[in-house]
């Protein structure tokens, strides 16, 4: 099935169909973000250094930026966005101890 913009959906299958094929690809990004967890994990020498609090809250404000800019609900993404992070803290603790 042809996945339509938005705008131009006029059926709900239509739109359904959208939504998987977003959902797709924002999996597919959160996989390239974990990449970059796996890679942190690698890099940081100590364990201690995972947990970065001044960068968690540069994250969560870019992504309040964005949402703003793309008219978004910012609030909410910024929620969004704190759970991200914090799932990723702790991919990147068990990437740490897994490396030894």
């Amino acid at each position: 099935m042809t996945i339509l913009a938005p705008a131009d959906c006029s059926t709900m299958t239509e739109v359904r169909a959208g939504v998987d094929a977003t959902d797709r690809e924002l999996v597919a990004l959160l996989a390239r973000r974990f990449g970059y967890m796996d890679a942190a994990a690698r890099i940081k020498p100590e364990r201690g250094h995972v947990r970065d609090e001044a960068r968690k809250a540069e994250v969560i404000a870019n992504a309040r930026a964005d949402a703003e800019a793309h008219d978004l609900p910012a609030d909410a993404i910024a929620d969004l966005w704190e759970r991200l992070v914090e799932v990723s803290i702790a991919y990147e603790l068990a990437a740490f101890d897994r490396r030894g």
